[in-house]
């Protein structure tokens, strides 16, 4: 598989509650020059800039100096691109981090060694780092990068880093998690954040924008069967001389490539019909791969609406049971029997919570029986569905294989779905 790394590259940070997330970003954005003259002096506090306010831009972040909403910022080096996710930490926040992390190509976790007994064998590692790490995994995000934080304010960095470092390799290993980089960082002090400082805490290797700039774009799934969620439907559009008035189709491909002489199946009504025109975002004809915005027009007309799926006749099997593992986002705990809002693209069908197979204890990683699922747990269940749903495993599609789940009454995002 080929790897793009020209394009811009995504990535969150994440970790516990005041492990340093905001302020390392503050630091790439300050010393990669991507913050003006006049934003810094917004931000600096008797001459020493407070960094994390680049980024907690919401008054309640900045009075309780938490992180609450993802922040997203923008910068890029003479190497590339990036777009920043800043997650936050604390528990119930965690659904705010499952989005950011659902569209990365990448993941810095933080880990603030102030916080941990370092000098034990193995380091007891905090509850969210591991269950932020195995989101990372269940949400396959295909680069993870462990930042060990504010070694410069422990009394020997290099014992610090080297027992910190092997708790998380012996975590990782146990979890499945394959981790690129481990890097000792100072967000606060900037050592080995841009620049590299070879020797500081026993490292020797690149800093973590180097680590960050080597990093390869997730691909596409270009190569899968077609498929197409339907956003919006465009009735009539005198966009194109070619389309002779029929409705255009608009949204991103989720797999394969949108393009002309393309036989598609309309899910759920299963009429058929082929693909007679495709425009891409600024409406010109021609093919459009998957990950780009797409409008299509069909040979014919066919009832379709916000939430159809376009799909390769054949290639996808729809079905009303699912079997998925779930982060659960509520704090009403999910129980057998209860319904919820599914929505998978711009589909939403019922979904009726079926059994709790096993929960996930983030502690030991042992699978055990549960009758329920409190807040910011993670387990396996089964769902059945009011309408048949075309997804395919999370592990092969990450736009076909995930699902949102929503409270039916208070209309908040219950739960993060991933079929299995």
């Amino acid at each position: 598989m080929s790897h793009n790394h020209e394009a811009a590259l995504r990535f969150i940070t994440c970790g516990s509650v005041d492990d340093g997330k905001s302020t390392l970003i503050g630091r790439l954005l300050v010393d990669s020059r991507a913050v003006l003259q006049d934003q810094l002096a917004n931000v600096s506090k008797s001459g020493e800039a407070d960094l994390a306010q680049f980024t907690d831009g919401l008054s309640a972040e900045r009075e309780q100096g938490i992180t609450i909403d993802v922040a997203y910022r923008y910068f890029s080096t003479a190497r590339r691109k990036f777009i920043i996710g800043d997650a936050p930490g604390h528990e119930q926040y965690t659904r705010n981090m499952v989005t950011a992390a659902s569209s990365a190509d990448a993941a810095v976790v933080l880990v603030d060694a102030t916080k941990l007994d370092w000098q034990a064998t193995p380091v007891p590692l905090l509850p969210q780092t591991r269950r932020h790490s195995l989101l990372l995994k269940l949400l396959r995000v295909p680069s993870v990068i462990f930042a060990v934080n504010k070694l410069d304010a422990v009394a020997d960095a290099t014992v610090a880093f080297d027992h910190i470092a092997q708790a998380l390799h012996g975590f990782a290993a146990e979890a499945g998690i394959a981790v690129h980089a481990t890097v000792p960082i100072s967000a606060l002090k900037g050592h080995n954040v841009v620049e590299a400082q070879p020797g500081w805490a026993g490292y020797e290797g690149p800093s973590l924008l180097q680590v960050l700039e080597a990093l390869p774009v997730t691909d596409a799934e270009t190569e899968a069967p077609f498929a197409f969620p339907v956003q919006w439907v465009e009735k009539f559009s005198e966009s194109s001389d070619t389309n002779q008035g029929r409705r255009v189709y608009w949204g991103r491909v989720a797999a394969g490539t949108a393009q002309v002489g393309q036989a598609i199946t309309v899910l759920p009504s299963g009429r058929q019909a082929r693909i007679a025109q495709v425009l891409d975002h600024v409406r010109t004809a021609q093919d459009v791969p998957a990950g780009h915005s797409a409008g299509i027009v069909l040979d014919h007309e066919v009832d379709i609406s916000r939430g159809d799926w376009l799909l390769a006749p054949d290639a996808y099997e729809a079905s009303r049971t699912l079997t998925a593992t779930v982060a659960w986002l509520d704090d009403t705990p999910l129980v057998p029997g209860r319904v919820y809002w599914a929505l998978h693209g711009h589909r939403w069908v019922k979904a009726k919570v079926q059994r709790i197979i096993d929960r996930l204890d983030i502690h030991t990683l042992a699978r055990e029986d549960a009758t329920e699922l409190p807040a910011n747990a993670i387990g396996e269940i089964e769902l059945a569905l009011q309408q048949p749903l075309a997804t395919r495993p999370y592990t092969a599609s990450r736009a076909l294989g995930s699902l949102v789940l929503v409270d039916t009454a208070s209309h908040r995002t219950a739960g993060a779905v991933l079929v299995s």
